[in-house]
């Protein structure tokens, strides 16, 4: 980035006047602020506060892909992806976490994970960013320990199906195609 790019995006900004918690709930906040924007109008500006999270493309020692078949009751559906959940305060790092929410989602322990990147979710509207692992030697050796608001039945498809399915418009689930599509190109 250039100074004068530096100087065109600090035109940008927006200045925060106040802000506010103005819903709460398990999982995420609504924070709502009066903002002044760069030509000096004063206006409010509402998000969706969310922890971060990790979304999880677990490969077994044959290749083929765990996913999770899971009721999503704000779309009310069935929703074909992978294995995502939040970071909690439990774990040492977000490594940790991808370890964790694979076992607890679908009873698969791996070998190792790494990570592919971070991505904001749709920082138009929300702060949450997402970290994406792939994790290897994907093997059904643990415990799943679902949460009392999880509906989640296991599953494995090639990654040439579950391509296909993102392709054909069968798994629209985006934290799902940005992984494998990132996966594809630099994984």
């Amino acid at each position: 980035m250039t100074d004068e790019d530096a100087d065109t995006h600090e035109d940008l900004a927006w200045e925060t006047l106040d802000e506010e918690v103005a819903y709460a709930c398990p999982g995420f906040e609504i924070v709502h602020q009066d903002v002044r924007l760069p030509d000096g109008t004063e206006t409010d500006f509402d998000y969706l506060h969310d922890e971060p999270a990790v979304v999880v493309l677990p490969f077994t020692p044959d290749g083929d892909v765990v996913v999770v078949e899971e009721w999503r009751q704000a779309v009310e559906r069935v929703n074909r992806g992978l294995p995502a959940g939040g970071v909690e305060q439990a774990d040492a790092d977000v490594a940790a976490t991808a370890h964790r929410e694979l076992e607890e989602e679908t009873g698969y322990v791996a070998d190792e994970v790494e990570e592919l990147g971070a991505f904001e979710a749709a920082n138009g509207v929300t702060d949450a960013v997402h970290h994406y692992f792939v994790a290897r030697g994907c093997e059904p050796t643990g415990e799943q320990e679902l949460d009392f608001n999880e509906s989640i039945q296991v599953d494995t498809t090639t990654l040439a199906e579950l391509k296909a399915g993102i392709r054909d418009g069968d798994v629209p689930d985006a934290r799902t195609a940005l992984a494998v599509t990132y996966y594809e190109l630099f994984g």
